[in-house]
């Protein structure tokens, strides 16, 4: 039990950096980002170390530092081995580029202090073995990301933004201290591998259902999904790197909530079916929006909010283990997107304007469709039949389907009338190597983590409606997509336009309910500091 306490080691030397450079001011902010970059390092080094232990000695609790159940442990498996390893090295790269892109700052070390606790934060939920360390760390990492959020606390956007997500994040604490009070009084332990294993049994009754309903809303809440999104629309007044962070990583803390308590979760069939309709709906609400938008990053905060919402409704449908590939993929993009956005509006601006774009007709778009579910069929039979790869769940080849689509879109613009053979060629491989990475990232996602998350249950009658209506509505807004340019020039599309870029105006029903936006002087003055 002691080597399991190794990953412990992580966040405790990013907390010790963070004191010792609050405490040593006077270090030039150069020397001082130069630091933090190095404890960084060392943090994703333990994180390494972390899974070779995992992989020497496999899943295991470390002893509890603390007293009457109450104290910090850490957890190891294949869960928070992924976590640990994806927010370590994430948050390297993080602080890394603030190291440049604040040089010459007059707050760069205050910066770098509550970018280090908050790396330390959410380094320590990933891994937490109790109850108290997970609520404990939960809540931290959201005061953390507070001040940074505030790190130009003149900005009144800023300020808007900050003042939004701190409300929205204390509803999501109460949410989650309640749920937690829950399961500590039905499992009558704050082990979290305890409360899963009794979970896994059947046991737990009403109250971990009840547990189950405030775990999703504390999900829900901290994923930014509709109608709470808002704040995560408007933080773009932050510094890029602590976009980078909240988007690629913190954001993740709802989708990581439910695969932790995944056991927990599946005790209540009617709140995965909750979470399904809204994960679904703020998916293509959100990715309607992004479309819509005129400036990169504000585009990408509404992919972000798409993305958490197609991470809800995997989670479910009882997708944990592709929930928790959706995490890596997107944190990895996403953090790239974010740092990277300078430079490709850059590239695409000295880029030459193209000529006339092959536009494919209905019937281009209804051979598109047809052939990319065919390639998909092909490829999930073949492996099928070559590597047995048989009895995938309903929902995962449902959750195929609705990524296929996607590809229909691609390939609609290779079958168009005008499009050259080279592009038909090009958007056919694709498809069939996007088809192909789908079912071999899904079978091992679901090998790597057997022993650490439950299977997907098969479905009954409420599941098998939410799987159609998930079908039906991503093909109706896929299909709508690809056949954009034959209607976006009507009247009532361009009204459309209009809302959609405003998103609907859920934003400025949010604002007027909250009655306003100030944020007392000795807030911001503490902020600045």
């Amino acid at each position: 039990m002691l080597t399991y306490a190794l990953p412990l080691l992580a966040p405790a030397i990013l907390t010790t950096a963070a004191i010792a450079l609050h405490l040593r001011r006077d270090l030039a902010p150069g020397r001082a980002a130069r630091i933090g970059e190095g404890v960084s390092l060392v943090a994703l080094l333990v994180a390494f170390l972390a899974l070779g232990l995992l992989i020497a000695q496999g899943a295991g609790d470390s002893f509890l530092i603390g007293v009457a159940g109450i104290g910090i442990s850490a957890r190891l498996d294949a869960v928070s081995a992924t976590m640990l390893l994806l927010v370590a090295f994430i948050g390297w790269i993080v602080v890394r580029y603030a190291r440049v892109y604040l040089d010459g700052e007059a707050r760069q070390t205050p910066f770098t202090i509550w970018l280090l606790g908050t790396l330390a934060a959410v380094l320590l939920l990933v891994q937490s073995g109790s109850l108290v360390q997970f609520v404990g760390a939960w809540i931290v990492t959201s005061l953390c990301l507070h001040r940074l959020l505030l790190f130009y606390p003149e900005r009144i956007a800023a300020q808007r933004a900050a003042r939004k997500k701190f409300l929205t994040a204390r509803a999501g604490d109460i949410a989650l201290i309640t749920a937690a009070v829950l399961l500590a009084a039905t499992y009558e332990t704050l082990q979290i591998s305890q409360i899963m294993a009794a979970a896994q049994l059947g046991q737990g009754g009403g109250l971990a259902a009840t547990a189950a309903a405030f775990l999703a809303l504390a999900a829900l809440l901290k994923s930014a999904q509709f109608p709470t999104h808002g704040w995560l629309t408007e933080v773009m007044e932050t510094p890029t790197p602590v976009s980078a962070l909240l988007h690629a990583g913190v954001v993740n803390a709802g989708g990581f909530l439910l695969i932790r308590f995944a056991d927990v979760m599946l005790l209540s069939p009617l709140v995965l079916a909750g979470l399904v309709l809204i994960g679904g709906f703020t998916a293509l609400f959100g990715g309607l929006v992004m479309l819509t938008q005129p400036t990169v990053k504000v585009s990408l905060a509404w992919s972000t909010v798409a993305q958490m919402g197609f991470m809800i409704l995997q989670c479910g449908l009882a997708l944990f283990p592709l929930a928790l590939l959706h995490i890596v993929a997107h944190s990895l993009y996403k953090a790239h997107a974010f740092l990277a956005a300078g430079g490709a509006v850059e590239r695409v601006a000295s880029i030459a304007r193209p000529g006339p774009v092959a536009v494919p007709d209905l019937a281009a778009v209804n051979r598109a469709f047809v052939l990319a579910i065919a390639i998909y069929g092909a490829v999930y039979t073949a492996f099928s039949m070559l590597f047995g790869f048989a009895g995938s769940s309903p929902q995962s080849v449902a959750l195929g389907a609705i990524l296929i689509f996607g590809v229909a879109y691609l390939l609609a613009q290779g079958l168009a009338d005008a499009a050259p053979r080279a592009l038909t060629w090009r958007t056919a491989l694709m498809s069939l190597g996007a088809a192909i990475s789908y079912v071999v990232l899904q079978k091992a996602a679901y090998w790597l983590t057997a022993t650490s998350l439950p299977p997907t249950p098969m479905p009954g009658a409420l599941e098998w409606a939410l799987i159609l209506l998930a079908l039906l509505s991503f093909g109706l807004v896929a299909l709508a997509q690809a056949t954009l340019p034959l209607w976006s020039h009507h009247p009532a599309a361009q009204g459309l336009r209009i809302h959609l870029t405003n998103g609907f105006y859920i934003n400025a029903l949010e604002d007027r309910l909250l009655r306003g936006w100030s944020i007392p002087a000795k807030s911001q003055k503490g902020a600045a500091q």
